[in-house]
Parts: structure tokens; sequence; C-alpha cells
């Protein structure tokens, strides 16, 4: 079969979106958007100490006010005994509180407006005690520790949902620390590597906290069953059964007492995963009556979990002829107040895009007074390629070297060890630099004064996870197609082409049901690109399977072979009578209605994919750099990927689009600011920087179709990729044109003049990259 789409009718041709009427119009129904008979509302008082002990809590004159229904604390809860070690089970804090923003009481309330005037009056004392904020002293061994009896066991991992990688081998010394994990990864002999070299270069990187940037804050809505004892929760989520687990694990509840509903999610990019929804749950179980929490933006920002910070120290060495001898890392990952690992996923890619013999990566984990640091788009992937990138466009400069031949010359191929030894599995970074290489942006690229381009790869392992689907087709030949994932990227878009393709029957005629946890056939968590690649192989599995029931019904009405039919519009007939045909719909008519035939036309599919297909990138960054202000304009805009197949090309592109603005988000714009108190400088979107509309230029999008041998047609995780080389890109853009290596993101324009005015005295004019 091939995969370029020519040999398909539906797949690998661009499709609209299946519910943009509904989200262009406003119908789209949030989380916050619901309204059930009694509904509460909730409102969180929030710790304003990165760190300090709750000497007391006055709630009398809240209490006193009109509309309020209850004023909790953690002592009042179902999840009161539950070990505080993670954001979600930090419900409300107890005794103290460790991060600006933390949740310390709910007020519950006839209205919002009520909930929130009686949540002023609150009063809470605090003893405030020393936070600890910087990472580098946090690692020190002198640092006071966050957690001195070590953090309380007990609880979920929810790193896993993001890449299948192995998190390599991990440390945790006896005596308590802020350094909460460390992975080591080596291979080869680094001091022998860096002997051998010609050029060596050693630089620090630093990556800041970055928020999400979701359109919808966190919103969720509990309903609790008096009756049986359980309760729904009607949320904003990637992953419905995390959710549920850890709900019912929080509210000590059998899991079939809890039902997850996932509504329309406005954007989660690795941030939505339960955060508020064991709160609003316990809330409702406690007042016996619906509650709805909606977040403020500023609340959002404090209390939710960010991309964690980082610093890279990174030497990379190379011979003349421009092999790469040498690659050492010292990585501190700053996670806020509860552990989220990702080292392994940071030494994977650190050590894994390039051929490299000797390679040396330590990463520590370390804990702070922050929020906990969480997912956003391919975590720690970002931070990783704007530091291995950067150095390997100096390394090429150094050598008189063509950046892009550089690259092509030392790229991982299928088999070469990733950063922590593992054996990438099949991969198309080769391919998509050709791609670049013969692209005009590059092959004729023309720079004016204070311009210059720049170049970097990028890539994801990507995850998959088992799932199944459920289909059926109805009497007016509807086929609806069930699947228990949460579309957050227009995954169900695709989907719906998987079964239009098997069933031969246009897309319209295609209705996916997206199932609660009750009622949705098992699949995966949102995250990690792994969507696609998992659900669409158990769609395509149970509409082949109906397929053949179809088959099997025409084979007994027309009395001929099923082997001798065919399925083309809708419509089966026996091959060479085309006027001998009945419809799908028909057929599933007699399906139920005859006595000793196969059935009611359903089928269920499964699919358990045993390797995951990583996605690779080559993006290209023009800009203008104002020489008299700092000011980076992007001009020109080239996001080259690897999609492996793309099922439905329009939505492909989109998530490249999105993928590549949230880059430069990275690069120019983003970071979630702290001073030594641990109080967030940049908590609304008045202070923290977007990409604006006018700040993005066109983003030119170039399908690679290398397919991946074994996810559906071949198709890759595409979501994560597109985010990983646009602060490198652009970084070594700006390099390009002003001669400056920053290595600092995001590169604002004060920063950058400041840096171009200490160089302009200290080095002869640049000489472009690769233009010598």
């Amino acid at each position: 079969m091939s995969h370029n789409g020519s040999t398909f009718r539906y797949l690998g041709k661009g499709h609209r979106l299946i519910e943009g009427l509904e989200k262009v119009t406003g119908n789209a129904k949030y989380a916050g958007d619901l309204k059930i008979s009694g509904m509460l509302h909730a409102c969180l008082v929030l710790s304003p100490y990165a760190h300090a002990r709750i000497v007391s809590i006055d709630a009398s004159a809240a209490r006193a006010m009109p509309g309020v229904v209850a004023v909790l604390t953690a002592d009042d809860l179902p999840t009161r005994d539950r070990a505080v070690n993670s954001r979600h089970s930090a419900v409300l804090a107890k005794d103290r509180v460790l991060w600006r923003g933390q949740p310390v009481v709910a007020v519950v309330g006839e209205t919002e407006t009520a909930a929130r005037d009686a949540a002023d009056r609150v009063v809470v004392e605090y003893e405030p005690l020393p936070p600890v904020v910087d990472v580098r002293k946090a690692a020190s061994p002198d640092a006071p520790v966050i957690w001195t009896e070590g953090l309380p066991k007990e609880g979920a991992d929810l790193t896993a949902a993001h890449a299948a990688v192995d998190k390599g081998e991990q440390e945790t010394t006896g005596a308590p620390s802020n350094i909460h994990d460390e992975v080591h990864f080596a291979r080869g002999d680094v001091e022998r590597g860096f002997t051998e070299a010609d050029v060596i270069i050693e630089r620090v990187y630093c990556t800041p906290m970055v928020h999400q940037g979701y359109l919808e804050p966190h919103a969720s809505v509990a309903e609790p069953d008096p009756y049986r004892g359980g309760v729904t929760v009607y949320a904003s989520t990637q992953g419905q059964f995390s959710v549920r687990d850890e709900v019912a694990r929080l509210l000590s509840l059998p899991r079939h007492k809890v039902r997850v509903v996932p509504m329309t999610i406005g954007g989660g990019f690795g941030a939505k995963y339960g955060i508020i929804d064991p709160l609003v749950a316990a809330l409702a179980v406690t007042v016996k009556r619906p509650v709805r929490l909606v977040l403020t933006r500023t609340e959002d920002f404090l209390s939710t979990t960010p991309s964690p910070a980082a610093i890279v120290e990174l030497k990379v060495g190379a011979r003349a002829d421009g092999a790469l001898t040498a690659i050492q890392a010292r990585v501190l990952m700053d996670n806020g107040v509860f552990p989220f690992t990702l080292g392994g996923i940071v030494s994977i890619l650190l050590g894994g895009y390039y051929k490299c013999p000797n390679v040396k990566i330590d990463c520590y984990e370390v804990l702070t007074h922050k929020p906990q640091a969480g997912a956003y788009r391919a975590p720690g992937a970002p931070t990783a390629t704007f530091a291995i990138e950067s150095t390997i466009d100096d390394i090429a400069r150094a050598l008189g070297r063509d950046p892009l031949a550089f690259r092509l010359q030392n790229a991982a191929e299928t088999g070469d060890p990733m950063g922590n030894n593992d054996p990438w599995p099949p991969i198309g970074l080769r391919l998509v630099l050709e791609r670049l290489r013969d692209h005009p942006a590059w092959k004729d690229r023309e720079v004016g004064p204070n311009e210059g381009v720049g170049i970097a790869v990028g890539g994801w392992p990507c995850g998959m996870s088992p799932a199944a689907s459920v289909c059926r087709v109805d009497t007016d030949g509807t086929v609806r197609v069930h699947v228990g994932s949460v579309d957050i990227s227009g995954v169900n878009s695709s989907l719906v082409l998987v079964a239009a393709e098997i069933l031969n029957i246009p897309p319209e005629q295609v209705e996916l049901i997206q199932g609660d946890t009750r009622s949705g056939p098992f699949a995966g968590p949102s995250g990690g690109s792994q969507t696609t690649y998992s659900v669409a192989g158990a769609v395509a599995s149970a509409a082949r399977a109906v397929r053949e029931k179809l088959f099997h019904v025409a084979a007994d009405h027309f009395e001929a072979s099923a082997a001798d039919l065919e399925l083309r519009n809708g419509m089966v007939s026996v091959k060479g009578f085309p006027d001998k045909a009945i419809s799908i719909g028909e057929l599933a008519a007699i399906a139920e209605s005859k006595a000793g035939g196969p059935g009611p036309i359903v089928a269920e599919g499964s699919a358990a994919v045993s390797e995951n297909a990583p996605g690779f990138v080559a993006h290209l960054a023009k800009v203008h750099v104002d020489p008299e202000t700092g000011q980076v304009t992007l001009k020109q805009y080239v996001a080259i990927q690897d999609v492996g197949f793309a099922l439905n090309p329009t939505m492909v592109a989109g998530q490249i689009h999105g993928g590549s603005v949230q880059g430069i988000g990275w690069g120019l714009y983003e970071a979630m600011v702290y001073d030594e108190y641990g109080q967030l400088l940049t908590a609304s979107f008045m202070d923290y920087n977007l990409p604006a509309f006018d700040q993005v230029p066109d983003i030119e999008t170039v399908l690679v179709e290398n397919p991946s041998p074994h996810g559906p047609f071949g198709a890759r995780g595409v979501g994560e990729p597109p985010i990983t080389a646009g602060a490198a890109a652009i970084a070594n853009a700006i390099r390009d044109a002003t001669g400056v290596r920053v290595t600092e993101i995001p590169i604002r324009a004060e920063m950058l003049w400041r840096a171009i005015q200490v160089g302009a005295g200290l080095r002869p004019a640049p000489t472009p990259m690769g233009r010598d």
C-alpha cells in the first residue's frame, strides 16, 4: 500500500475540522458553560506567600455573608488524610503553604460573586518562612531542605503520559535534599573525546518557567450522586481515565463510582491532567450539591503546572573533519515544590540528535518553592534543543562549515544511540535536513543589513498506548465510531477519515462519538503525540470488522460468496454487476430484523502499538535585528516535519503552525518571572508576553512522509515536534545577524541590545555563517 495518499480516497486528503462550526459560532460546550440544577460556585483563597506556616484561619465573617453555603479547609474534605506530594493531591493546604498561589480555603456560594466576596473576608494568619527559590542554591548541599522528612509517599506518576522512554538510571540519596532525582547516562570516554577535539565549545544555557498559554483556564463541575455515593466530574481534561483514577484515589472511592465526562477543551498543551478536579469533586461530595470552579487567569498562572525552568551546562567537542568527539552536560531542572521528572527526556535529546561516541549527561531534578512543574508540549525538548542546537551552530561556525552540511554529517539515524543509549527506532532526521537543504529559503537565502538566517533541528520520541474503539452501522447508513480519547488537536477529524476510507463512504456519513469513562472504550491520555498513533489503529480494526459483517449479510442477500462482493460509496454489490447493489443502511436493517444472521452490525477493534515512532523537524527562521533597540522581527519561517503519513494534512499543518508559534514564544517572548521571595511577577496576560498576531510571520509547512513501520497507515505523532526547534532556530538567526550568541531565552530586546553593546567593541564584523 502506498503511503502518499494517492491510493486512498479520503486519507491523505485535507478535511475540515468536524466541530469547527460549533466552535466558530460559540456553540461548543466547555466545562465552564455547564448549568446544573442546584449548582453552587466555588472560589479559592490562595496563599500570598511562597513558604509559610498556617497559624490560624478565621472564616466567621465569610460564613456570615449572604449567599455563602460553606467555607471549607483541608480538614473538612474527604481528601484530608491523603499524602500531599503532587499538584492534584494538594487539594487544600494543611499546616504550611509551599508556593505562592497554593489553595488554602475554598468558599462555596450560591453565585460566583457571593463566593468571591466571601473569599475576600476569610482571614488567614501566616508565619512567613524563608523560601527556597533559586535552583542553584536549592541544589547546593547546605540549602534549607523543603521536605525535611522526605516527600510524602503514595501517588501517581504522570510523566509517563508524555513519551515512551526509559527514565534511566535514577538515584535518590538517603539524606534529605532538594535534589529529588538524578539521572546519569554515559557512553565511551568523554575526557578522551575532548582530547581528540580540535574545537571545544562550552556554554551555560538558561530557560525559564513557561506557561502553556491555553485560552480556556482550568474549569471543572462536579455533581455528587447522593443515592449511590458516587460523583460525576465534567472536566476540561486531556486524559479522562487518569483523572477518574486520581479522583477515586484521593476521595477514597471505588473507580466505578467516579464518572469523568470530558468537555470541549480550550487548549491543554500538557497542563490539563486533573489539577483542580479532585478538589471540585471533594467540595461537591462534602456539600452534597453540584459545584463549579473556573479559575481566573491570575489564579491559573499562580496555581497550575508550568513548564520547568532549567540550567544546562553543555560542552561539545569536534574534530577539524567535522566529526563530533564528545558531548558532556550537567542539567539542573527547577521542578517547583513537587517532583515532575523530565531528566530522562532532556538527556535522550541532548545526547541523541547527533552521532557521538563519547557522551556523559548528568541531570538533577531540583525542588523549589514554586508551583509544581508539569508538561508543556514536548516537555523538556525546547530546553534540550535550544542548548544543543545553539552549540552545534557555533561549532560549525568555528570550523568554517556550512551549518546544514555539518548537521547532515553528524545526524543520528535509525539504530544510533539516543542520549540514554537506547537505539532510535526508525527516524527521519536526515530526511528533514535534506528537504531543508533543497528548500529555496535555505538554498537561495539572501540577507540585507542586520538580517540573519538560522536553522535548527528538533525531535520528540512520541508515546503510544493501547486503545479500543467500537463501530456500528445504523439503518440510515450512518456509521458511528465510539472512542474514549479526548480530542485536543483535531484528531477526531482524522479518525472519521480512517472509518470512511475502510468502509468507502463519505466522511460526512461517519459520526464520531467521544464517550466518557463509563461509556467510552479505553484510550490513553491525549499527550505525548500519541492519540492518532494509538487510536487510529483501533478505529481501523473496528471498521474492518464491520465491513466483514456487512459482507456476511450481503452474501446471504445476493446468494453470492463474500469474496465476490465489493463496497463502494456506501453500497455493497456483486463484482461485475454494479446494478445489483444494496446500501449499508439496508444491510443494517436486514441484520437487525433477521433471525439466525450475524445480528446488528456492530464491532469492536483494539490496537496496542509495540514501538513508538519519533517525529523530527528542521526549522528555518529569518530575522531582522534593530541594532539601536535590540528589537527582533521575524521575516520568514519554514517548518519541515517528518509526519510519517498525514491522515488529514489540514489538521497536521494546523498542528505544525500552532507548535511553531509556541516555539517562537519560547524564543522571543515568554517567561514566568519569580522574585527572590517566590512571588510571581507575570501573573496575567498583561505581564506574561505571548506572541501577538502581527509578530508571527506566515509559517510555511513542509510535510515529509517517511512512513513509520508500526503506525496506522504509516502515521507518526505530530503534535509535539513542532515546538522543539523554534527558540534555537531564532537564536541562531540572531547570531547570524549580530554576531552575538545569546544563551538565555526569551531573547528580549533590552537583553539583546546590551549583548550587542558588550560585543561591539570586542570583535571584528561577523562573517555570515555558511556564506564566507
